[in-house]
């Protein structure tokens, strides 16, 4: 970071306390936890998770889990028997292993990622009404996003209360 984008987002930083009691409360959120929280959200998780091909993904990752771990225990138990051939092929295998397990692992990371991005799409029209009603209900003058913040104290945080009234919305 240039030292004038330092200088700048070091005096914002020291005035916004100022500001924010000039104009009402100062939070912060975290919308994407917020909405992930949510009992709506963790049934859609849920039903995904028990999905044939999910299971499938996922049994696949722990065997190779456990795989790799044996294989690893195994390498470092006799590795110093091992010539250097032997050593190589062992490493190999192990980097082979490793790179099948990122791989299912990574599908199966994509696969809960697209549920995510349909949630916050599907749940965004809700969650800026439960935010303006929070932002009115507590007097809030500034809200951040919990990802640009880098520090806030836990009372700062009004993510909880997103969760909440989200989950209010959805069972109405």
């Amino acid at each position: 970071m240039s030292r004038v984008l330092k200088v700048v987002c070091l005096t914002a930083a020291l005035l916004l306390p100022t500001l924010g009691w000039a104009q009402g409360k100062i939070a912060v959120v975290n919308l994407e936890q917020a909405i992930l929280q949510t009992d709506h959200a963790q049934k859609r998780l849920a039903t995904e998770r028990s999905n044939d091909a999910y299971k499938s993904d996922k049994a696949e990752f722990d065997r190779l889990k456990d795989e790799l771990d044996k294989m690893v225990k195994d390498y470092q138990k006799d590795s110093a028997v091992m010539s250097q051939d032997q050593q190589l092929s062992a490493r190999r295998n192990l980097a082979s292993k490793q790179a099948d397990l990122e791989h299912v692992a990574g599908k199966l990371q994509q696969t809960e990622q697209q549920v995510g991005q349909q949630l916050l799409e599907e749940m965004s029209p809700k969650v800026q009404e439960v935010l303006q009603e929070l932002i009115s209900t507590e007097g809030i003058g500034l809200l951040l996003q919990r990802g640009s913040v880098i520090h806030a104290d836990a009372g700062y945080s009004i993510t909880a209360k997103v969760t909440d009234k989200l989950n209010q919305a959805f069972t109405e």
